[in-house]
């Protein structure tokens, strides 16, 4: 944390507001679960508080038990009880609203706590339930602090339908401008399916399911739901967790299975939108993951070029199985003395395994990059650096590399300030400014790249995709200033 300032001294210095890209508030679940109730029936109230004992039913096991039946360890002691004023605040949002000023923040996007995972519930009737109640009763507690405060809606994303569905209610009914898309969703193999059909225990079956990325290979073709977000001014923002299953899901250690999960969520997603084309044929939306940082974003941006290399149609055109020499191949094992290698390809007529070689998976066209259409420097940064923006805590020192110079063509990869106030890992909110502060002190970032940082990026990420995103905020000006700024460095250097 910043020795030298408060959140408002830190403030009072900057010529630009600050916009909080990723704050959380703790619903209260007794009573929010009752007002689902009255907003939608008892399947969402129902469903809603059977979600929220997946947690504490973990906790009840002892690790033996977490160990037999796959069950990760959950966070114990994750709400703030020294730092009891905290705990207000993140439990009611007209006590947030009063300390914005306090906390050095001028605008704030609040993301859910309980409703985090809601989208990912897998019976249809209660997931869908669930999520309508809990946008009803959302959109109800913040409605009278929309000058400053902007709450996310949850919108499910199981099938296209459903989520047409859902946007159309919160935007056009709610009058919400932010969506929390799912993604990551498990769909049961076929033959799991089967299996359960014949006894197979359903805590074994959960492990053995694809996860649904939805932007390459879906069961699903989501681009019904690309469009309507154009026509709803929605830019898709993902606060999916990779937490319980997969490489994270230790029984006995909770830190184990939570360091990194939100990055390898959006690592999944951010690839499948990429490679399945999606920034291809919808340019001009913008897309969101958060919590995850800004690290995996820069190195996955410089992956995704050095594999393009190898794996694109002239990298694969290059390794073609044909344009090997045979001959000369032959003769080089001659040479060198290998009798048997030698043997073995004079009876494989020269390949070391022709029909292997033959081998390429079905696949349409040998080239992992087709649906991107890559065929100059400029589409890197107008499909990757242009519509991505990453959400990072305040004491990330990795938010520093978003604005380096090792990312490639000098890009500038569009990092998201995010308090994540709510959470345990903040256990102070008066930390967290001071705490992103400390990259200006340390030489680490310059004041434009925290402009850019704390401002700039977010109203590019909501106000490009919906330029009315900000009327009637406290910040309206000065964000319609940005909107009407000049093209960003990233494109211009491209250019």
């Amino acid at each position: 944390m910043s020795a030298h300032a408060s959140p408002e001294q830190i403030r009072k210095q900057l010529s630009h507001p600050v916009i909080d890209g990723d704050g959380h508030w703790i619903e209260y679940g007794p009573v929010f679960a009752e007002k689902i109730r009255k907003a939608v029936g008892d399947k969402g109230a129902e469903g809603f508080l059977a979600h929220t004992r997946r947690i504490p039913d973990s906790l009840k096991l002892t690790i033996d038990e977490r160990k037999r039946r796959g069950v990760a360890m959950e966070g114990y002691w994750g709400r703030q009880t020294t730092n009891t004023r905290d705990r207000a605040t993140a439990m009611l949002p007209r006590m947030l609203y009063e300390r914005l000023d306090e906390l050095g923040i001028d605008f704030g996007i609040i993301y859910p706590t309980a409703g985090l995972g809601i989208a990912r519930i897998a019976d249809d009737e209660t997931r869908r339930a669930v999520c309508r109640g809990f946008n009803i009763v959302t959109a109800d507690y913040f409605a009278k602090l929309r000058d400053r405060l902007t709450p996310a809606a949850v919108i499910p994303m199981y099938t296209p339908e459903e989520a047409i569905a859902e946007l159309d209610f919160v935007t056009n009914e709610l009058g919400l401008k932010v969506g929390m898309f799912g993604s990551g969703m498990a769909r049961p193999l076929q033959i799991t399916r089967e299996a359960v059909a014949k006894g197979l225990d359903p805590l074994v079956a959960r492990h053995a399911v694809s996860y649904d990325q939805i932007g390459l290979d879906s069961d699903y073709d989501f681009d019904a739901v690309w469009q309507k977000c154009r026509e709803l001014g929605i830019a898709p923002t993902f606060h999916t967790g990779g937490r319980s299953f997969g490489l994270r899901n230790n029984p006995s250690n909770f830190t184990f299975n939570h360091i990194g999960h939100f990055a390898a969520a959006g690592h999944a997603v951010a690839k499948s939108l990429f490679l399945g084309g999606v920034t291809r044929r919808f340019p001009d939306l913008r897309f969101g993951f958060l919590e995850g940082g800004v690290g995996w974003g820069c190195q996955l941006f410089a992956d995704l070029i050095e594999h393009w290399e190898r794996r694109g149609k002239k990298g694969l055109d290059y390794m073609h199985p044909s344009k090997l020499d045979r001959k000369l191949l032959a003769e080089l094992v001659d040479r060198y003395g290998y009798e048997e290698i030698a043997a073995e390809l004079k009876r494989r007529d020269g390949y070391p395994a022709k029909e292997e070689d033959e081998l390429d998976g079905h696949v349409p066209v040998h080239d992992d990059y087709a649906a991107c259409n890559i065929t100059q420097k400029r589409d890197w940064i107008d499909l990757f650096v242009t519509p991505y923006f990453f959400g990072c805590e305040a004491d990330d020192r990795m938010n520093a590399v978003a604005f380096s110079k090792f990312n490639p063509f000098d890009a500038r990869i569009q990092a998201i300030y995010s308090s994540d106030i709510g959470h345990f890992d903040v256990p102070d909110m008066l930390q967290v400014l001071p705490e992103a502060w400390e990259l200006v002190e340390d030489g680490l970032i310059t004041r434009d790249d925290f402009r850019d940082f704390t401002f700039t990026n977010a109203v590019k990420l909501w106000g490009t995709q919906n330029p009315r995103f900000f009327e009637g905020t406290v910040i309206a000006r000065q964000a319609a200033e940005v909107l009407g700024a000049a093209p960003t460095p990233a494109r211009a250097a491209a250019e």
